[in-house]
């Protein structure tokens, strides 16, 4: 089911938290929702859960306009907030039959969907404790156990592995991965690696405005347009190759990496392309080009270079 949002708009006093944003989740599509703290997520996520109306501009999910059909659009997203709503006196079963019953699950179906869910959110060693008696990990897979009962098309979650250690993090990557074969999915975050991880597309927005819409390896190459390789040449002097490297026309910056003895990092001018030249300049003095790789600028770099100045 897919989710567009049109140029939303939300103020709080004076300050704009989100601000003409427009974006689109493709039907099955996971989409990291990615930015700083206090850059407009969750406020956004608020909006699109029909928790929050913006001043401006409309959500539509599968159709239906948060603004006209709330209650139909609720039926269809389910949600974890960054606070898992999670009422820990409860035992797991007996949450999940809330739940159910709360999202209007017939009451011939509730004992089935539960079983479905201690399955599909790996509760199943678990199922008869109570909620307060699991770890962090486990209780975000009772919150997204929760948000699946009632079987959504979407799926929004906001800091879904917050507080999390290092393995219940993959874990519950896992988990989304796994869930958004056959789902929308939107994971709101501020961790970088998170994101890539687990996401098939992501959008960047920073004190309230979209800065970017994009794969990774997309945002990487539209930060940096400038050609970048790592080569290795052998057979040749070093100091012969580097200064050779340095006449081709279409180079910009030639540096020697110190890990390999004939490695050099080769920056290219704007817009423009060296593979070719270096290639040929190897064929030409009889030097052996044993590497030729391009080198992609981190992520984190990309995020702190669409972010830090707005």
């Amino acid at each position: 089911m897919e989710v567009s949002v049109e140029n939303i708009t939300k103020t709080y006093g004076f300050q704009k938290a989100v601000d003409n944003i427009s974006f689109k989740v493709n039907t099955g599509e996971i989409v990291g929702f990615l930015g700083p703290n206090g850059a407009g997520k969750t406020t956004t996520m608020k909006i699109i859960t029909c928790f929050m109306l913006p001043d401006a501009g409309i959500v539509k999910v599968g159709g239906l306009s948060v603004l006209d059909h709330p209650t139909e659009v609720k039926k269809h997203i389910g949600y974890v907030p960054e606070s898992n709503p999670l009422y820990k006196e409860m035992a797991i079963l007996d949450y999940l039959a809330f739940a159910a019953e709360i999202q209007g699950v017939p009451k011939s179906m509730i004992r089935e969907r539960i079983l479905e869910m201690v399955q599909v959110c790996g509760l199943k060693n678990e199922r008869h404790k109570k909620i307060s008696e699991l770890s962090k990990g486990y209780q975000q897979r009772v919150g997204l156990a929760q948000a699946l009962i009632h079987n959504p098309e979407v799926l929004i979650l906001d800091e879904p592995t917050s507080g999390l250690d290092p393995n219940q993090i993959v874990e519950i990557r896992e988990l989304i991965k796994r869930i958004g074969r056959e789902k929308t999915v939107i994971l709101c975050s501020h961790i970088l690696a998170e994101v890539e991880a687990t996401c098939d597309r992501i959008v960047i927005i920073s004190s309230g405005k979209l800065v970017a819409d994009g794969t990774a390896t997309t945002l990487r190459k539209q930060a940096q347009n400038k050609e970048i390789v790592k080569v290795v040449i052998e057979d040749g002097e070093r100091n012969e190759i580097f200064k050779a490297l340095q006449l081709i026309d279409t180079i910009e910056l030639v540096d020697l990496l110190p890990e390999y003895t004939q490695a050099f990092e080769i920056q290219s001018k704007a817009d423009a392309n060296s593979r070719k030249a270096i290639f040929r300049l190897c064929v030409d003095k009889g030097w052996s080009l044993t590497e030729m790789t391009p080198v992609e600028r981190k992520l984190e770099e990309v995020f702190r270079d669409l972010t830090i100045n707005n």
